[in-house]
């Protein structure tokens, strides 16, 4: 009854409450508003361990996916600033309020704590393509328009970013096909029943290794160290240039202490050997970190892709 009382208690940022919810030895909820397995919960994942050590806390996962990542990122908003709950997102979180009526305000609702890492995706399609280059594939996209379809972790993700920046770009059209994760899009897309992807390297660039995909150009404008035979989509589309990107936040009002005391840990777990070796494992590359940079990079992203959803009338609820 006592601890539940004490959670009841207006959250004022008082020096008895700062000292309380530092002194909670409760585990930490990370709040991924996507499916298990996609590249975004992998990076969550890598970090929570060595962060959770650093804090003298676990770190536990939470995926709840849906709605362009809205259900999670509501959910993480609505939450007590007590340090408790955090969020780990990506391109979705810049561009929510354009999509979705009733999405959190990415600068309004959230504390930046800091940037994680990114990613370049890798533009892959079904064997049974005649496709074996991008030139190739854009000249096929433009024979079967609307009728190529494309997977994506749900409207306004990164990956669908990805795709309506190609649809500008190069000229060409398809159907958007959104999906609650990644591992459900990449078994429909080995299966035939996809035409292509654009996603993450980690998840692809095996299955093309092993032939049951073919992979053919990676999104950002430099080579990807993990996959460097493959051409840069920008070699045939100049400009384009996207990436799957990782970071984390607190609800809004965390009182200033606790935002120290988390920025602090991410960035002693983020600067530790062990854990980079883990992420360049996994195609992940390091970002600068801080709440200022996240800042920075947040409204960067906001400003960068919400016109090109605004021009294609995408909505998600």
């Amino acid at each position: 009854m006592r601890r539940r009382s004490l959670l009841a208690l207006p959250l004022l940022a008082s020096p008895a409450l700062i000292s309380l919810a530092l002194a909670q030895p409760r585990a930490i909820r990370v709040i991924v508003p996507f499916g298990a397995g996609g590249i975004i919960d992998v990076a969550a994942r890598l970090l929570a361990e060595p962060m959770g050590l650093e804090l003298g806390q676990p770190l536990l996962i939470e995926n709840q996916p849906g709605a362009g990542a809205t259900i999670g990122a509501r959910n993480a908003a609505r939450a007590a600033p007590d340090g408790q709950t955090l969020l780990v997102s990506g391109a979705a979180h810049a561009v929510m309020p354009t999509l979705y009526h009733d999405a959190p305000d990415p600068a309004r609702d959230f504390t930046p704590i800091t940037l994680i890492s990114q990613q370049p995706f890798l533009l892959a399609v079904h064997p049974s393509n005649p496709a074996r280059s991008l030139p190739a594939f854009l000249a096929w996209l433009r024979e079967k328009r609307d009728t190529a379809t494309f997977g994506t972790t749900g409207i306004g993700a990164a990956s669908h970013l990805a795709g309506e920046l190609l649809k500008k770009l190069a000229g060409v059209d398809f159907t958007v096909v959104p999906y609650r994760g990644t591992p459900q899009a990449v078994t429909d897309l080995t299966a035939g029943r996809l035409d292509f992807m654009i996603d993450s390297q980690t998840l692809l660039a095996p299955l093309a290794r092993a032939g049951q995909v073919v992979g053919l150009a990676v999104t950002t404008p430099t080579r990807s160290v993990m996959l460097p035979d493959l051409p840069s989509i920008a070699d045939a589309v100049p400009g384009f240039d996207s990436s799957s990107w990782q970071g984390m936040y607190a609800p809004a009002g965390l009182p200033a202490p606790l935002v120290a005391r988390l920025v602090a840990a991410a960035e002693v777990a983020l600067a530790r050997p062990e854990l980079q070796r883990r992420m360049a494992e996994a195609g992940l590359q390091m970002m600068p970190t801080g709440p200022e940079a996240l800042a920075r990079f947040l409204a960067a992203e906001t400003a960068r892709w919400v016109p090109i959803l605004q021009a294609t009338g995408a909505r998600g609820g």
